[in-house]
């Protein structure tokens, strides 16, 4: 009986195995699917035409990797430099499509269960050469307006007619006609057989793109490859094929590769899908969904058509309620009742009015009789003696305040009189000049004439001039 393997001692005797035979060795090949996660691990793959090989280098041995290596001899230097260097010391900044030769171990990582190198050092030998004249060609595509979005034409709805641009013997036109026979309405494919690899291989696409575009039988062109390395794709990064896509009258599908591979010709075309399958799935819906799609139409339309008989039979109804309304003996029939109802109605305001007169006279007969009644008139003949009474007391105390008042101003006038004091003795002097009685010598000058008021008469008088001081001290 066989030796029968648990997993991870079969998985640790791979590892062993190759960590044994694989203890340094130098790689060199091309970058691709680089990763560099926050970890500050940096993991890729170095592949060349025929095979691909998982790398990791680690963030410790970036840092101890300064001292850099020969490549030729494999002697690794130990004099030190900052981390992250290449062997003649400058910094390494890895990308896509890179040529880039690594040295460190092989080993078998147990979880995923795939080989991979543990680098050691990794010496920068430049971008691929095929890289580099992607990136030209695609820059000057690019500076041409071939992939701008304005130029970029919208897909036909449901097309019925797709020229397929592909190698007849590949999986990839296997897969697309299996995905779209379950797609859509139902269509034809017309497959333009073509080269997709090799050197006549730009050429021959091209021209059958401009074969598909000359019968005029197509809706749309469809460009379809299978996967593969960036030198098995390299007839979709070619001028020939570019400038083809760019004169297609069809709206055009690239469909190239896998998900992850990106052609010159995915660029230019209108649309581009992820492999051939997804072209498909692009160009048509599922059938699953056109038939929930008239699913739900029959629905809406059944729905509709209700909603629209429910709609006329209401407009019908209505119609015959007002024909039945615009008849002869109906408008007769209205109007009588309109003259009954408004009979009934002046005869009931009739009475109300009248009612109300009645109770208007009635009240305003009582009021007179209890306003003019004997009562009445003898309650005011005794109000009006006693306001007469009151108004006989007001008066003479009104009167006496009055006099009193007057008396009083009387003396307060006759004090204030100018004359008063000549019965008392008293002169009052004008001055005729200003008309002003005279309060002192200032007020006058000699020569002014002067009145003079007594109490028996008045005597006129003229300012003399004023005497020295000294004589009228003698």
């Amino acid at each position: 009986m066989p030796h029968i393997f648990e997993v991870r001692d079969l998985a640790r005797a791979l590892k062993n195995v190759l960590e044994g035979q694989f203890p340094f060795v130098f790689v060199r090949g091309q970058v691709s699917n680089l990763s560099k996660p926050g970890s500050g691990h940096i993991y890729f793959t170095l592949k060349d035409d025929e095979a691909a090989l998982a790398v990791v280098w680690f963030k410790g041995s970036q840092a101890a990797a300064g001292g850099g290596f020969d490549p030729l001899t494999g002697e690794v230097f130990e004099d030190g430099g900052d981390g992250g260097a290449d062997g003649n010391g400058r910094s390494v900044n890895l990308a896509d499509g890179q040529e880039a030769l690594c040295g460190g171990r092989i080993t078998y990582y147990p979880p995923r269960g795939t080989c991979q190198m543990v680098a050691e050092v990794v010496q920068d030998l430049g971008q691929g050469q095929l890289y580099l004249r992607f990136e030209a060609l695609r820059r000057e595509l690019a500076a041409k307006g071939y992939f701008d979005a304005s130029r970029k034409r919208a897909l036909p709805s449901h097309p019925v007619r797709a020229a397929v641009v592909t190698s007849p013997t590949g999986a990839a036109v296997r897969d697309f006609i299996r995905v779209a026979r379950a797609r859509g309405f139902g269509c034809e494919i017309r497959v333009y057989p073509t080269q997709v690899q090799g050197e006549a291989a730009p050429v021959a696409i091209a021209a059958a793109i401009a074969a598909a575009n000359a019968d005029g039988w197509g809706d749309i062109l469809v460009l379809i490859r299978g996967g593969g390395s960036i030198e098995d794709l390299w007839a979709f990064n070619t001028p020939e094929v570019a400038e083809a896509i760019y004169r297609s009258r069809l709206p055009v599908v690239s469909g190239v590769g896998h998900e992850v591979d990106t052609t010159i010709a995915d660029l230019v075309a209108d649309v581009r899908a992820a492999t051939p399958s997804h072209a498909a799935q692009l160009i048509w819906p599922e059938r699953e969904t056109l038939m929930q799609t008239v699913d739900e139409a029959e629905t809406a339309l059944t729905r509709a058509a209700f909603v629209w008989l429910s709609f006329q039979s209401q407009t019908l109804s209505s119609l015959e309620t007002r024909l039945a309304w615009l008849s002869p003996e109906a408008l007769l029939s209205r109007l009588a009742e309109t003259v009954t109802s408004l009979s009934g109605r002046l005869f009931a305001a009739f009475q109300r009015q009248l009612s109300a007169n009645e109770r208007l006279l009635a009240n305003l007969e009582a009021r007179l009789t209890a306003r003019f009644s004997p009562a009445a008139m003898a309650g005011r003949e005794q109000a009006l003696d006693s306001l007469t009474r009151e108004l006989g007391k007001t008066m003479t105390h009104f009167l006496r305040a009055k006099q009193a008042g007057l008396d009083i101003l009387e003396a307060r006038l006759t004090a204030l009189d100018p004359h008063g004091p000549l019965s008392r003795g008293y002169s009052l002097v004008t001055v005729s000049r200003t008309g002003a009685l005279l309060r002192g010598p200032a007020e006058v000058v000699p020569g002014d004439a002067l009145d003079i008021a007594a109490k028996h008469g008045r005597v006129a008088a003229v300012v003399a001039p004023r005497k020295p001081p000294e004589e009228s001290g003698a």
